[in-house]
């Protein structure tokens, strides 16, 4: 791509946030959710963001091959052989449907295999999360004006010994992650859905985000861009890259463990 990264990562801002008028007018009244093939829920808002979406990337970016979470279940396969883009336009459908506020909207651009540019979007707690080269956050409601709001710079911490503070996943925690955290010294838990447990590690409120349970390549994108423009890094358990385009899986990602500075 010609565009450098901080530019592409705003544009996805601005994007994710006129997704989420749709998924917030859902999220205001009745809905009903639904079950996918692969037994996981979806609403309308789901389907209404991922439109809105798309129609904006094709303009904005045509030509880029996007994998999409809800065009994916209805069995669009793109060739993503180069630079693709891969969107959730809600992530932590649970959280959406118990109506706690920890879901959001993504985007990011994978190239060469890595995410280059992101954002990070949980409308209902107003606030915004971009990555490229550079991090930033702030405060945005659904459809706002992302150029005029006050984004600032974060920036992962270094963790402390006798200190360390691990994100968990609200809905997915599971015995080998909260192995993985005792073994790995954590002082201190706390629970977040969706991608916002990277966003927490990005900006510093946590050290660690392990993961032990199933994920897709659209789940874990735009939070990693986040997280590895603030200084962070996503990796195996074993320390190897973590890696997208796995096309020959299905786009399902294996175990990883997010960290801010060791």
């Amino acid at each position: 791509m010609t565009r450098d990264a901080d530019a592409l990562a705003l544009v996805f801002a601005r994007i994710c946030a006129q997704a989420a008028l749709p998924v917030m007018d859902v999220y205001a009244g009745e809905f009903t959710a639904e079950q996918k093939a692969d037994r996981s829920p979806v609403t309308e808002a789901d389907r209404r963001a991922e439109d809105v979406i798309l129609k904006a990337l094709a303009a904005d970016m045509p030509g880029v091959p996007v994998l999409a979470e809800e065009s994916f279940s209805a069995g669009m396969r793109p060739d993503i052989g180069g630079d693709f883009l891969l969107v959730d336009p809600v992530d932590g459908t649970k959280e959406f449907i118990s109506k706690n506020g920890e879901f959001t909207v993504n985007i990011a651009l994978i190239s060469a295999r890595r995410p280059v540019a992101g954002c990070v979007f949980a409308p209902a707690k107003g606030r915004i999360y971009v990555g490229g080269a550079s991090a930033l956050s702030g405060a945005l409601s659904a459809g706002g004006d992302v150029d005029g709001a006050a984004l600032a710079p974060i920036a992962v911490r270094a963790s402390a010994p006798g200190a360390i503070t691990a994100v968990m996943s609200r809905s997915h925690a599971d015995d080998r992650t909260r192995a993985f955290a005792e073994a790995a010294g954590v002082t201190e838990t706390v629970s977040a859905g969706s991608s916002l447990k990277f966003c927490l590690v990005a900006e510093g409120a946590a050290d660690l985000y392990p993961r032990f349970a199933p994920t897709m390549e659209w789940d874990t994108a735009a939070g990693h861009a986040v997280l590895q423009a603030a200084g962070g890094s996503v990796l195996t358990p074993e320390g190897d890259p973590f890696l997208y385009g796995k096309t020959e899986a299905g786009y399902l990602n294996g175990f990883f463990v997010a960290r801010g500075r060791g």
